[in-house]
């Protein structure tokens, strides 16, 4: 078996204060994939920087105090590697990807946009250039007799039942029209599975993020936009996939849950 659990953070140095080392303690996961660390290495204490029984991999972001992604794996990976290839995007802390046996594990934090802004811009930049590097990954991992999945904060609901309020969201950020025809992309052309949707294929979310204002997270008025992507094989192979939702408000080290799945090997 193999269990990977993905999570935005929201600041590694704040989800360590509120409850994210108890959790690591007990989690299950091999692998864990980590976006929005917002931390450079010596900020970190060093049972959150190198946890025991783990090894670390950190790709922080070129700009102090931003996005950062991380890859915790129970064993030392075969090879690691930072980026995708884009000059932009390389140092931006936004992709991190780890070979494990059999398997590429990658953890992923898109940009999440904001319309009319220079960040939309960004965020479809960034798009542009990903949604190559997902075939062209694919593709060499099938040649090498390898799967893939790629974790992460993707910061686009898909269809309308992977966010509550969808009706009053379609003109913004993460659930615009080309971002959704984008991902959809993501399995039609590049082809891969989303792994959660598979296995859940007529339940409203399960949502993974929920905004810190209101009563959005009681009244579980949330988004799903935390996947777990990956090639057909290992996805077939998924036997379950939850999300770990907070018992209460109170108990929440981020705004977002983690998002777990157990594939058979």
């Amino acid at each position: 078996m193999l269990t990977v659990t993905t999570v935005n953070v929201n600041g590694l140095r704040a989800a360590s204060k509120k409850g994210f080392v108890p959790w690591l303690a007990e989690t299950a996961a091999d692998v864990i994939c980590l976006q929005e660390v917002r931390a450079e290495l010596d900020q970190l204490p060093v049972e959150v920087r190198a946890p025991e029984g783990w090894f670390a991999t950190y790709a922080p972001a070129a700009a102090k105090g931003r996005a950062g992604v991380a890859l915790l794996t129970r064993r030392e990976p075969d090879a690691v590697r930072v980026g995708f290839g884009s000059a932009e995007f390389d140092t931006s802390g936004r992709y991190v990807e780890a070979d494990l046996p059999g398997v590429t594990v990658a953890s992923l934090y898109l940009p999440s946009g904001e319309v009319g802004t220079d960040r939309q811009d960004e965020k479809e930049r960034f798009m542009a250039e990903f949604l190559p590097y997902l075939v062209e990954l694919k593709g060499k991992a099938a040649a090498d007799g390898r799967e893939v999945v790629v974790c992460g904060d993707w910061n686009i609901a898909h269809q309308e039942v992977d966010l509550k309020n969808w009706k009053a969201n379609q003109k913004k950020a993460g659930f615009l029209p080309e971002e959704r025809a984008w991902l959809t992309r993501v399995l039609d052309e590049a082809g891969y599975r989303d792994v959660v949707r598979t296995l859940h294929p007529d339940v409203a979310g399960p949502y993974s993020w929920w905004s810190y204002r209101g009563k959005a997270f009681d009244n579980d008025a949330g988004w799903r936009i935390d996947y777990h992507m990956a090639t057909p094989t290992l996805a077939s192979r998924a036997l379950k996939a939850y999300v770990e939702r907070a018992e209460s408000y109170d108990r929440r080290w981020s705004d977002h849950a983690p998002v777990t799945v157990t594939y058979e090997q």
